[in-house]
C-alpha cells in the first residue's frame, strides 16, 4: 500500500476531527508515499469521492461517524476493484470500527492504520444496499427516531439506551414472515434484527459473539417485549450466553440469506440509516472487503 486517500467528514462527532486533520496527514506520510485529504461538505460527497478515487489508491480511509462509513461502504462495495478500507472513528458510536478493534481516539486509530494489518471481512447486503453492522425493522428502527439531537450530543451512547427504554413502551407488533435456508417464521413481532458486526449503539448488545468472517448473518426475532425482557436479553448477550430455553418470545438463528415480508410495511434501518421499506432480501457477502484491523483479533 503506497497511495492513500482520506475522506473525512469534518462535522462528525461535534467536529472532533477538525483539529487533527493535519496531524493525521503527517502521521500517515511516515508510512505511505502519497496521502491526500478529501473533506466532505454535504451528503453524497463521500460516495462521489469513492467513485472518483477507488481506482487510483491502494488504501481508502473513512474518517467520520457511522453515517459517513455507511455512505462510503455503499459506494465501495459494488465496485469490482476495491482498495483496502480503514476507519478513523469520529462519531458517537463508531460501531464497525469497534468490531475491528480500532482505537476510538482518532490519532491512536491512525497509529493502528500505519501498522497495515489487514483481514478480509463479510459485508451484508439488503437488496441494492450494503451494511457492516446491522439491518433491522420494528423497535430498532424507532429508537433513533426518538433521540433528540441535543440529547445525543450531551449523552452520547447512553442516549440510545434511554430511547430504547422509552420506545419499548410504545411499540406495536406487526405481522412478520421470514424464509431462510435454516429457519422460517410467520407471526406477530415487534422487532427483527439481522447482524453482521457485533456492536450496536457502541456496545456489544445483541450479538457479542458474532463474527465478520464466518459467512453468516445473526438473526433475532422479538415477538413481544417489555423493558424487563429487553434488559434480560441484553445482559445475557453481554455475558455471551443465550437466554434460557423455553423463552417463546425470542427466536435466534443464523443464516446466509433471509427473505423478509411485513404487514404493514416496515421502515428498514440499515446501520442507522433509513432509506427503504420491506419487503427485502438480506444476504451476506463473505470476505467481500479487505480492511485494516486494530489491536485484537476478531473471530
Amino acid at each position: 500500500m503506497k497511495r492513500v486517500a482520506v475522506i473525512v467528514n469534518p462535522n462528525a462527532g461535534n467536529k472532533k476531527l477538525l483539529n487533527s486533520i493535519n496531524q493525521m496527514e503527517d502521521m500517515l506520510l511516515t508510512a505511505f508515499e502519497e496521502v491526500t485529504i478529501h473533506p466532505t461538505e454535504k451528503e453524497g460527497d463521500g460516495a462521489r469521492l469513492v467513485e472518483k478515487l477507488a481506482d487510483h489508491v491502494d488504501l481508502l480511509i473513512g474518517a467520520g461517524g457511522d453515517g459517513t462509513i455507511f455512505e462510503l461502504i455503499n459506494a465501495l462495495a459494488p465496485l469490482k476493484k476495491r482498495p483496502v478500507f480503514a476507519i478513523i472513528p469520529g462519531g458517537t458510536c463508531n460501531d464497525f470500527s469497534r468490531t475491528l478493534g480500532i482505537h476510538q481516539h482518532p490519532l491512536k486509530a491512525v497509529e493502528q492504520i500505519i501498522e497495515k494489518r489487514t483481514e478480509k471481512v463479510d459485508v451484508g447486503k439488503s437488496d441494492d444496499q450494503y451494511f457492516l453492522n446491522f439491518w433491522g425493522i420494528g423497535l430498532v428502527s424507532k429508537v433513533s427516531d426518538n433521540i433528540e439531537s441535543g440529547t445525543k450530543q450531551l449523552l452520547g451512547k447512553l442516549s440510545y439506551y434511554i430511547s430504547a427504554g422509552q420506545t419499548v413502551l410504545e411499540e406495536e407488533p406487526f405481522q412478520l414472515t421470514i424464509e431462510s435456508e435454516t429457519t422460517s417464521f410467520e407471526g406477530d413481532a415487534v422487532m427483527l434484527l439481522i447482524g453482521n458486526g457485533s456492536f450496536l449503539g457502541g456496545i456489544q448488545s445483541f450479538f457479542p459473539s458474532s463474527s465478520v468472517q464466518d459467512g453468516e448473518l445473526d438473526v433475532l426475532i422479538i415477538k413481544q417485549t417489555s423493558i424487563a425482557q429487553l434488559w434480560t436479553w441484553m445482559q445475557t448477550r453481554l455475558q455471551k450466553e443465550f437466554p434460557a430455553e423455553g423463552n417463546d418470545d425470542l427466536i435466534y438463528f443464523r443464516a446466509k440469506e433471509v427473505k423478509v415480508q411485513a404487514a404493514p410495511k416496515q421502515e428498514i434501518d440499515t446501520d442507522g440509516e433509513k432509506t427503504s421499506h420491506t419487503p427485502s432480501t438480506v444476504s451476506i457477502l463473505p470476505g467481500h472487503l479487505e480492511v485494516i484491523i486494530g489491536d485484537f483479533p476478531f473471530s
